[in-house]
């Protein structure tokens, strides 16, 4: 049965008290709070560092059985190596990220390229054979040279998502290469029409049978994980 995981980029932000977490609640408690009224969150944490066990392990601790961590790629495979040559990080970064995948709480790992990385069939050929096929990832292009129908085609052949992301300089077809979808909401509101026409999208992919993965990105107030929130309501 297909599934709606909603949330943020993001959860350790004071700027959402009160209207968000209580006044009380320290930020130590923030994710244990987060993980009562949202199911799933986006890790950015894992883009400049590797995880140790032991906060992937506390990360668990403090959210229920279900929750989803979508974490994003380290930047050395998306930014510094731009996936060549990388099948020894690959591996050292997957590892890391074992005991979330080994409690069945690892969500799609975004992988975000730089807006200055081109279309590079080759490349993008030599590395997707090193993903493991019982991973769920997702691919954000932020140069417009990957959006054509030959990158589309290897994306659906692995099962890897094109990452839904919202951009001023960019906008991304809703083509839909894996067995779920991965939207990343950008703008700075979301007025009442436009989050109903998330609704019917995200309803519409869960009737193909399809999991929907949507983060809303909010540092500075608490709108994105309200509104993620009111997302999940029936």
């Amino acid at each position: 049965m297909s599934k709606l995981f909603a949330g943020t980029s993001g959860f350790s932000y004071p700027a959402w008290k009160p209207a968000f977490y209580p006044k009380a609640v320290p930020s130590a408690k923030f994710l244990e709070h987060y993980a009562t009224r949202l199911n799933s969150v986006e890790i950015n944490y894992t883009y400049r560092q590797l995880p140790s066990a032991k906060t992937l392990e506390n990360w668990l601790a403090q959210t229920p059985p279900g929750f989803a961590f979508s974490c994003k790629a380290h930047m050395k495979l998306t930014h510094i190596l731009k996936l060549k040559d990388a099948g020894s990080f690959t591996e050292v970064f997957l590892k890391a990220l074992e005991p979330l995948r080994a409690a069945r709480r690892l969500g799609p790992i975004l992988y975000q390229f730089a807006p200055t990385f081109k279309c590079d069939l080759a490349r993008l050929d030599e590395y997707l054979p090193l993903l493991p096929d019982d991973l769920r990832f997702a691919f954000e292009f932020r140069h417009a040279s990957w959006l054509t129908d030959e990158v589309y085609e290897r994306l659906a052949k692995k099962g890897i998502a094109l990452c839904l992301a919202e951009s001023e300089k960019l906008e991304v077809p809703k083509v839909f290469t894996a067995d779920f979808g991965y939207f990343r909401l950008r703008k700075a509101d979301y007025t009442l029409e436009m989050r109903a026409d998330l609704r019917s999208q995200t309803d519409a992919l869960l009737a193909t049978g399809r999991d929907a993965y949507v983060y809303f990105k909010h540092e500075e107030d608490p709108n994105g994980a309200l509104w993620a929130e009111e997302l999940l309501r029936p």
